[in-house]
C-alpha cells in the first residue's frame, strides 16, 4: 500500500470535501423524492457501500470484534451520525444549500463549547473570540425576515453541528480514558439507525428510477468514500488542518449549488457566512501557531 505523506494527505482531504459539497446540487435534480425518502435512501446506501468497504478495508473479523466491543461510546456516536445524517438531508429539502452548509460550519464551534461545559476543556481568549464573531455572522445572516419554510430549515440544520459536537466531545472523553472509538464502524451504525428511522416517515415512497440513482451517488460518493477517507487523512493531519480544509466543503458546496443549479445564494448569507469562515479560520491558524511555538 503506498504510503501517505502529508503532501497526499492534504489533497486527499481536499478530494473528500469536494464529494462532500456535492450533496446541495445533486438534491436539487431530484424530481419527486422528498424530505425524509431523501434521508432514507442516502443513508440506505451508505450502509449498504460501508458494509461492503469496511470488510474491504479492516476485514470482517475486525469489523464485527469492534462493533461488538464497542460499548456505549461506539453507539452514542452512531446515534449522532443518524442525527447529523438525518438533519442533514431535511434541512436541504427546506432551506437553501450556503444556509445549511454556514449553519454547518458552526461545529467546531460548537464542539469547544460542549467541551468546555461537559468535559472542562478551557477555551482561549480566541475562541471565545471567535464564537462571538460566528455568532453575529448567524445573526447577520437571519436577521432578515425569512419564510416559516427557510428558517424552520435553519433550525433543523442546527442539529448537525450540535450533534458533531457531542460526537466528538464524547470520542475525546473516551480516547481520554483509553477507550479509543472508531468512527467508521459508528458512521456505518448512524447510517442504519438512519434509514430505519426514516422509512415509517418516508413511507409511501415516492422516488422515481432518476432520484434513486442520484441518492445512491450521495450514499456512496458523497458519504461512505469520503468518510473513509477523511479517517485515513485524520491519521496524517493535525486536527486544526483538518478543520481548515473541511471548511472548503462550505466553499465548494455554494459554489456547486449556484452553477449546477442556479440556486444564487441571498447577500447577507455571503456576508454571514464570511464572518463564520474568516473567524473559523482564525482560531484554528491562532491555535496552530500557538502549538507549534511551544517547546517540544
Amino acid at each position: 500500500m503506498t504510503v501517505l505523506t502529508h503532501g497526499r494527505a492534504v489533497w486527499l482531504m481536499v478530494a473528500v470535501t469536494l464529494m462532500w459539497a456535492t450533496a446541495g446540487v445533486v438534491t436539487r435534480h431530484l424530481e419527486h423524492a422528498r424530505s425524509f425518502e431523501v434521508t432514507f435512501w442516502r443513508s440506505l446506501f451508505t450502509a449498504i457501500a460501508l458494509v461492503i468497504i469496511l470488510p474491504l478495508w479492516q476485514g470482517r473479523a475486525e469489523v464485527t470484534r469492534k462493533v461488538r466491543q464497542g460499548g456505549r461510546e461506539l453507539w452514542f456516536s452512531g446515534l449522532c451520525w443518524a442525527v447529523m445524517f438525518t438533519a442533514f438531508m431535511v434541512a436541504l429539502t427546506l432551506t437553501t444549500t450556503a444556509n445549511v452548509l454556514v449553519t454547518m460550519a458552526l461545529g467546531p464551534l460548537f464542539t469547544a463549547m460542549v467541551s468546555r461545559f461537559f468535559i472542562g476543556h478551557r477555551l482561549p481568549t480566541r475562541t471565545w473570540a471567535a464564537i462571538v464573531v460566528a455568532g453575529a455572522g448567524i445573526a447577520w445572516m437571519y436577521a432578515t425576515k425569512l419564510e416559516q419554510g427557510q428558517m424552520l430549515g435553519t433550525l433543523v440544520a442546527l442539529c448537525v453541528p450540535l450533534a458533531a459536537a457531542c460526537n466528538w466531545t464524547v470520542v475525546q472523553h473516551a480516547s481520554a480514558h483509553g477507550h479509543k472509538v472508531d468512527l467508521v464502524p459508528a458512521v456505518l451504525i448512524g447510517a442504519v439507525i438512519s434509514a430505519a428511522a426514516t422509512l415509517p416517515l418516508a413511507w409511501p415512497l415516492q422516488a422515481s428510477l432518476h432520484d434513486i440513482s442520484l441518492l445512491a451517488f450521495l450514499g456512496l460518493v458523497q458519504l461512505a468514500i469520503p468518510c473513509t477517507l477523511s479517517v485515513m487523512c485524520a491519521r496524517v493531519l493535525k486536527a486544526p488542518e483538518v478543520s481548515l480544509l473541511g471548511l472548503l466543503e462550505v466553499i465548494f458546496g455554494i459554489a456547486f449549488a449556484w452553477v449546477g443549479a442556479n440556486e444564487v445564494p441571498a447577500p447577507q448569507v455571503l456576508t454571514g457566512g464570511t464572518l463564520v469562515i474568516a473567524a473559523l479560520v482564525v482560531n484554528e491558524w491562532l491555535g496552530w501557531r500557538a502549538r507549534s511555538l511551544q517547546p517540544a
